[in-house]
Protein backbone atom coordinates (compact mmCIF):
# COMPACT_ATOMS: atom_id res chain seq x y z
CA UNK A 1 0.00 0.00 0.00
CA UNK A 2 1.36 3.17 -0.88
CA UNK A 3 -0.05 7.15 -0.48
CA UNK A 4 -0.48 9.32 -3.44
CA UNK A 5 1.59 12.43 -3.15
CA UNK A 6 0.26 15.64 -3.47
CA UNK A 7 0.91 16.29 -6.62
CA UNK A 8 -0.72 12.56 -7.91
CA UNK A 9 -3.86 13.53 -6.06
CA UNK A 10 -4.32 16.75 -8.24
CA UNK A 11 -4.73 14.54 -10.86
CA UNK A 12 -7.47 12.97 -9.70
CA UNK A 13 -9.31 16.64 -8.06
CA UNK A 14 -8.95 17.87 -11.20
CA UNK A 15 -10.64 15.57 -13.33
CA UNK A 16 -14.03 16.33 -14.50
CA UNK A 17 -16.50 14.92 -17.26
CA UNK A 18 -15.45 17.07 -19.93
CA UNK A 19 -11.37 16.62 -18.86
CA UNK A 20 -10.59 12.96 -18.24
CA UNK A 21 -6.90 13.15 -16.78
CA UNK A 22 -5.07 10.05 -18.32
CA UNK A 23 -2.48 9.94 -20.80
CA UNK A 24 -2.90 8.28 -24.30
CA UNK A 25 -0.50 6.69 -26.56
CA UNK A 26 -1.80 5.29 -30.17
CA UNK A 27 1.05 2.72 -32.24
CA UNK A 28 1.02 1.00 -35.49
CA UNK A 29 2.35 -2.54 -35.61
CA UNK A 30 3.15 -4.40 -38.76
CA UNK A 31 3.26 -7.73 -37.86
CA UNK A 32 4.51 -9.15 -40.84
CA UNK A 33 8.29 -10.63 -39.46
CA UNK A 34 6.66 -12.25 -36.81
CA UNK A 35 6.20 -15.94 -36.82
CA UNK A 36 3.78 -16.73 -39.23
CA UNK A 37 3.45 -12.93 -40.12
CA UNK A 38 0.84 -12.45 -38.08
CA UNK A 39 -0.14 -11.43 -34.50
CA UNK A 40 -2.87 -12.94 -32.34
CA UNK A 41 -4.80 -11.33 -29.24
CA UNK A 42 -3.91 -14.01 -27.19
CA UNK A 43 -0.37 -13.56 -27.75
CA UNK A 44 -0.07 -10.15 -26.94
CA UNK A 45 -2.18 -10.78 -23.69
CA UNK A 46 0.18 -13.28 -23.15
CA UNK A 47 2.88 -10.83 -23.74
CA UNK A 48 1.41 -8.29 -21.30
CA UNK A 49 0.91 -10.37 -18.64
CA UNK A 50 4.49 -12.19 -18.23
CA UNK A 51 5.33 -8.13 -17.60
CA UNK A 52 2.96 -7.31 -14.76
CA UNK A 53 5.19 -8.12 -12.34
CA UNK A 54 7.59 -5.16 -13.85
CA UNK A 55 5.47 -2.31 -13.19
CA UNK A 56 3.08 -1.59 -10.14
CA UNK A 57 0.77 0.45 -12.08
CA UNK A 58 -0.83 -2.77 -14.02
CA UNK A 59 -2.36 -4.31 -10.93
CA UNK A 60 -2.80 -1.29 -8.49
CA UNK A 61 -6.37 0.49 -7.69
CA UNK A 62 -7.39 3.56 -5.69
CA UNK A 63 -8.52 3.12 -1.83
CA UNK A 64 -10.11 6.33 -0.96
CA UNK A 65 -9.88 7.48 2.34
CA UNK A 66 -13.54 8.08 4.48
CA UNK A 67 -14.93 11.17 4.10
CA UNK A 68 -12.08 12.41 1.75
CA UNK A 69 -9.80 13.51 4.72
CA UNK A 70 -6.32 12.88 3.08
CA UNK A 71 -4.77 11.74 -0.55
CA UNK A 72 -5.98 8.18 -1.09
CA UNK A 73 -3.65 5.16 -1.26
CA UNK A 74 -2.59 2.79 -4.38
CA UNK A 75 -3.77 -0.85 -3.07
CA UNK A 76 -3.68 -4.30 -5.31
CA UNK A 77 -6.81 -5.24 -6.83
CA UNK A 78 -7.85 -8.60 -5.22
CA UNK A 79 -9.91 -9.00 -8.47
CA UNK A 80 -7.65 -8.15 -10.88
CA UNK A 81 -8.82 -9.25 -14.76
CA UNK A 82 -6.38 -8.97 -17.37
CA UNK A 83 -9.19 -8.68 -20.26
CA UNK A 84 -10.74 -6.43 -18.27
CA UNK A 85 -7.63 -4.00 -19.49
CA UNK A 86 -6.90 -4.93 -22.58
CA UNK A 87 -9.69 -5.55 -24.62
CA UNK A 88 -10.13 -6.44 -28.89
CA UNK A 89 -11.64 -4.39 -31.27
CA UNK A 90 -11.57 -3.70 -34.96
CA UNK A 91 -12.72 -0.87 -37.37
CA UNK A 92 -15.63 -1.42 -39.91
CA UNK A 93 -14.89 -0.79 -43.23
CA UNK A 94 -13.60 0.45 -45.42
CA UNK A 95 -10.77 0.71 -42.54
CA UNK A 96 -9.18 3.79 -43.73
CA UNK A 97 -6.73 6.70 -41.41
CA UNK A 98 -10.21 9.01 -40.26
CA UNK A 99 -11.98 5.74 -39.01
CA UNK A 100 -9.04 4.73 -37.26
CA UNK A 101 -8.77 8.61 -35.63
CA UNK A 102 -12.22 8.47 -35.53
CA UNK A 103 -12.06 5.59 -33.16
CA UNK A 104 -9.42 6.74 -31.28
CA UNK A 105 -11.13 9.80 -30.66
CA UNK A 106 -13.88 8.28 -28.87
CA UNK A 107 -12.00 5.84 -26.95
CA UNK A 108 -9.68 8.50 -25.67
CA UNK A 109 -12.79 11.07 -24.44
CA UNK A 110 -13.71 8.25 -22.16
CA UNK A 111 -13.37 8.42 -18.49
CA UNK A 112 -11.41 5.02 -16.84
CA UNK A 113 -12.94 3.45 -14.46
CA UNK A 114 -11.35 4.19 -11.57
CA UNK A 115 -12.77 1.43 -9.69
CA UNK A 116 -10.11 -0.72 -11.20
CA UNK A 117 -6.43 -0.16 -12.26
CA UNK A 118 -6.68 3.20 -13.96
CA UNK A 119 -5.20 1.06 -17.60
CA UNK A 120 -6.60 0.16 -20.32
CA UNK A 121 -5.04 -1.00 -23.94
CA UNK A 122 -7.17 -1.35 -26.85
CA UNK A 123 -5.76 -3.64 -29.90
CA UNK A 124 -7.79 -2.01 -32.96
CA UNK A 125 -7.45 -4.58 -36.12
CA UNK A 126 -9.21 -3.99 -39.42
CA UNK A 127 -6.41 -1.61 -40.75
CA UNK A 128 -7.09 -2.69 -44.69
CA UNK A 129 -6.79 0.97 -46.33
CA UNK A 130 -4.68 3.15 -43.56
CA UNK A 131 -1.86 4.69 -46.06
CA UNK A 132 1.40 3.48 -45.19
CA UNK A 133 0.25 0.57 -42.90
CA UNK A 134 1.24 -3.19 -44.65
CA UNK A 135 -1.47 -5.38 -44.72
CA UNK A 136 -2.33 -7.52 -41.59
CA UNK A 137 -1.10 -4.36 -39.23
CA UNK A 138 -3.05 -3.98 -35.82
CA UNK A 139 -2.79 -0.63 -33.99
CA UNK A 140 -3.05 0.00 -30.14
CA UNK A 141 -4.22 2.38 -28.28
CA UNK A 142 -3.15 2.86 -24.23
CA UNK A 143 -4.63 4.97 -21.56
CA UNK A 144 -3.32 5.33 -18.19
CA UNK A 145 -4.09 8.10 -15.59
CA UNK A 146 -2.24 11.04 -14.42
CA UNK A 147 -2.21 10.10 -11.28
CA UNK A 148 -0.43 7.57 -11.48
CA UNK A 149 2.40 8.44 -14.39
CA UNK A 150 4.33 11.41 -15.88
CA UNK A 151 5.42 11.29 -19.04
CA UNK A 152 8.70 9.35 -18.02
CA UNK A 153 7.66 6.80 -15.84
CA UNK A 154 4.46 6.27 -18.95
CA UNK A 155 7.68 5.62 -21.24
CA UNK A 156 9.13 2.90 -18.88
CA UNK A 157 5.71 0.94 -18.80
CA UNK A 158 5.84 0.90 -22.89
CA UNK A 159 9.61 -0.32 -22.59
CA UNK A 160 8.62 -3.07 -20.48
CA UNK A 161 5.70 -4.36 -22.53
CA UNK A 162 8.61 -3.89 -25.75
CA UNK A 163 11.22 -5.64 -26.93
CA UNK A 164 14.44 -4.91 -28.80
CA UNK A 165 15.92 -8.14 -29.09
CA UNK A 166 13.45 -11.65 -31.09
CA UNK A 167 14.27 -13.64 -28.55
CA UNK A 168 14.14 -11.15 -25.18
CA UNK A 169 14.89 -12.26 -21.73
CA UNK A 170 11.90 -10.93 -19.52
CA UNK A 171 13.14 -11.01 -16.27
CA UNK A 172 10.67 -13.36 -14.13
CA UNK A 173 8.82 -13.15 -11.34
CA UNK A 174 11.09 -13.49 -7.66
CA UNK A 175 7.30 -15.36 -6.81
CA UNK A 176 3.84 -15.36 -7.58
CA UNK A 177 1.79 -12.11 -7.23
CA UNK A 178 -0.65 -12.37 -4.24
CA UNK A 179 -2.55 -9.49 -3.57
CA UNK A 180 -2.48 -8.18 0.12
CA UNK A 181 -5.81 -7.36 1.81
CA UNK A 182 -7.82 -4.56 1.48
CA UNK A 183 -6.84 -2.02 4.63
CA UNK A 184 -9.79 -1.00 7.14
CA UNK A 185 -11.41 1.59 6.90
CA UNK A 186 -10.42 2.44 10.72
CA UNK A 187 -6.76 2.00 9.74
CA UNK A 188 -6.70 4.57 7.05
CA UNK A 189 -8.54 7.50 9.14
CA UNK A 190 -6.19 6.65 11.59
CA UNK A 191 -3.44 7.14 9.11
CA UNK A 192 -4.56 10.76 8.09
CA UNK A 193 -5.22 11.68 11.54
CA UNK A 194 -1.51 10.88 12.20
CA UNK A 195 -0.33 12.53 9.02
CA UNK A 196 -2.68 15.96 10.40
CA UNK A 197 -0.53 15.74 13.68
CA UNK A 198 3.03 15.62 12.24
CA UNK A 199 2.42 18.06 9.12
CA UNK A 200 0.02 21.00 10.31
CA UNK A 201 -0.22 22.27 6.80
CA UNK A 202 -1.50 19.07 5.02
CA UNK A 203 -5.62 19.30 6.05
CA UNK A 204 -5.54 22.28 3.81
CA UNK A 205 -3.73 21.33 0.88
CA UNK A 206 -6.60 18.15 1.12
CA UNK A 207 -9.61 20.31 1.56
CA UNK A 208 -8.01 23.08 -1.34
CA UNK A 209 -7.60 19.70 -3.73
CA UNK A 210 -10.87 18.12 -3.11
CA UNK A 211 -12.66 21.16 -4.11
CA UNK A 212 -11.39 22.05 -7.69
CA UNK A 213 -13.14 25.16 -7.98
CA UNK A 214 -11.45 26.60 -4.96
CA UNK A 215 -7.96 24.77 -5.72
CA UNK A 216 -5.06 26.07 -8.04
CA UNK A 217 -3.08 23.79 -10.26
CA UNK A 218 -0.25 26.11 -9.55
CA UNK A 219 0.06 24.46 -6.54
CA UNK A 220 0.80 21.07 -7.98
CA UNK A 221 3.52 22.98 -11.15
CA UNK A 222 4.46 25.75 -9.48
CA UNK A 223 4.08 29.69 -10.52
CA UNK A 224 4.33 28.82 -14.00
CA UNK A 225 0.86 28.82 -14.70
CA UNK A 226 -0.45 32.09 -13.23
CA UNK A 227 2.46 33.89 -15.23
CA UNK A 228 1.37 31.81 -18.81
CA UNK A 229 -1.94 32.34 -18.43
CA UNK A 230 -1.03 36.36 -17.84
CA UNK A 231 0.83 36.29 -21.44
CA UNK A 232 -0.65 34.35 -23.69
CA UNK A 233 -3.36 36.08 -26.03
CA UNK A 234 -6.30 35.10 -25.69
CA UNK A 235 -8.05 33.19 -28.65
CA UNK A 236 -10.71 30.63 -30.23
CA UNK A 237 -9.29 27.88 -27.72
CA UNK A 238 -10.14 29.43 -24.62
CA UNK A 239 -13.43 28.20 -24.17
CA UNK A 240 -15.50 25.94 -22.25
CA UNK A 241 -14.87 22.41 -23.80
CA UNK A 242 -16.66 19.70 -24.29
CA UNK A 243 -16.81 15.62 -23.78
CA UNK A 244 -15.28 15.07 -27.46
CA UNK A 245 -12.21 14.79 -28.41
CA UNK A 246 -10.62 15.28 -32.30
CA UNK A 247 -7.55 13.15 -32.67
CA UNK A 248 -5.50 13.26 -35.83
CA UNK A 249 -1.55 12.56 -36.29
CA UNK A 250 1.36 13.75 -38.73
CA UNK A 251 4.28 11.74 -39.36
CA UNK A 252 7.85 13.66 -39.51
CA UNK A 253 11.66 12.27 -39.99
CA UNK A 254 13.98 12.98 -37.02
CA UNK A 255 16.71 13.65 -39.68
CA UNK A 256 14.74 16.44 -40.57
CA UNK A 257 14.41 17.85 -37.47
CA UNK A 258 18.22 17.67 -37.27
CA UNK A 259 18.65 19.09 -40.55
CA UNK A 260 16.70 21.88 -39.69
CA UNK A 261 18.39 22.37 -36.36
CA UNK A 262 21.69 24.14 -37.36
CA UNK A 263 20.04 26.86 -39.02
CA UNK A 264 19.79 28.46 -36.06
CA UNK A 265 22.72 28.82 -33.82
CA UNK A 266 22.16 26.95 -30.29
CA UNK A 267 19.08 25.95 -30.98
CA UNK A 268 17.71 22.04 -30.13
CA UNK A 269 15.70 19.79 -31.57
CA UNK A 270 12.69 20.42 -29.15
CA UNK A 271 13.30 23.66 -30.66
CA UNK A 272 12.56 22.96 -34.17
CA UNK A 273 9.85 20.63 -33.26
CA UNK A 274 8.30 23.67 -30.92
CA UNK A 275 8.63 26.24 -34.00
CA UNK A 276 6.74 23.53 -36.23
CA UNK A 277 3.83 23.77 -34.13
CA UNK A 278 4.37 27.48 -33.66
CA UNK A 279 4.11 27.66 -37.39
CA UNK A 280 1.21 25.47 -37.56
CA UNK A 281 -0.82 27.72 -35.33
CA UNK A 282 0.48 30.83 -37.35
CA UNK A 283 -1.38 29.50 -40.72
CA UNK A 284 -4.40 27.97 -38.88
CA UNK A 285 -5.43 31.33 -37.10
CA UNK A 286 -4.47 33.40 -40.02
CA UNK A 287 -7.17 30.82 -42.34
CA UNK A 288 -9.48 32.41 -39.65
CA UNK A 289 -8.29 36.03 -39.90
CA UNK A 290 -7.55 35.37 -35.76
CA UNK A 291 -4.39 35.46 -35.49
CA UNK A 292 -2.75 37.44 -32.65
CA UNK A 293 0.27 39.93 -32.74
CA UNK A 294 1.51 37.98 -29.32
CA UNK A 295 2.61 34.92 -29.20
CA UNK A 296 0.80 31.53 -28.52
CA UNK A 297 2.41 30.26 -25.10
CA UNK A 298 1.82 26.41 -24.22
CA UNK A 299 2.40 24.72 -20.99
CA UNK A 300 5.75 22.20 -21.34
CA UNK A 301 6.21 19.55 -18.64
CA UNK A 302 9.33 19.17 -17.10
CA UNK A 303 11.15 15.53 -15.77
CA UNK A 304 12.63 16.32 -12.33
CA UNK A 305 13.13 12.78 -11.65
CA UNK A 306 16.70 11.79 -10.56
CA UNK A 307 18.66 8.77 -11.64
CA UNK A 308 17.55 7.08 -8.32
CA UNK A 309 14.09 7.73 -9.20
CA UNK A 310 14.07 5.53 -12.49
CA UNK A 311 11.41 2.72 -12.78
CA UNK A 312 9.23 4.58 -9.88
CA UNK A 313 5.49 5.31 -10.93
CA UNK A 314 3.99 8.67 -10.36
CA UNK A 315 4.94 12.09 -10.97
CA UNK A 316 7.84 13.97 -10.72
CA UNK A 317 7.62 16.84 -12.44
CA UNK A 318 7.37 20.80 -13.12
CA UNK A 319 6.20 23.21 -15.83
CA UNK A 320 7.38 25.88 -17.87
CA UNK A 321 5.77 28.21 -20.26
CA UNK A 322 6.94 28.37 -23.90
CA UNK A 323 6.44 30.79 -26.04
CA UNK A 324 5.68 29.28 -29.69
CA UNK A 325 6.55 32.13 -32.01
CA UNK A 326 3.22 31.89 -33.92
CA UNK A 327 3.10 35.45 -34.63
CA UNK A 328 6.06 34.93 -36.67
CA UNK A 329 5.38 33.63 -40.20
CA UNK A 330 9.32 33.66 -41.30
CA UNK A 331 10.19 29.84 -40.01
CA UNK A 332 14.15 30.87 -39.93
CA UNK A 333 12.97 33.80 -37.36
CA UNK A 334 10.25 32.01 -35.22
CA UNK A 335 13.21 29.42 -34.73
Amino acid sequence: MEQLSGMDASFLYFETPYAPMHIGSFMIYDPSTAPGGFVRFKDILANVESRLHLSRAFRQKLMHVPLNLDHPYWIEDTTFDLEFHVRHIALPKPGDWRQLCIQAARLHARALDMSKPPWEMYVIEGLDNVEGAPPGSFAVLTKIHHAMIDGVSGSEIQEFIHDIEADPKVKPEVQPWEPEPEPNPLDLMARANFNFATQPFRFMEVLARSMPRMANLSQGLGTNKLKMTAQAPRTRFNTTISAHRVVDGKSFDLSDIKLIRPSVEGSTVNDVVISVIGGAMHKYLSHYDELPDRSLVAMAPISVRSDTESGAAGNQVSAMAVELGSHIADPVERL
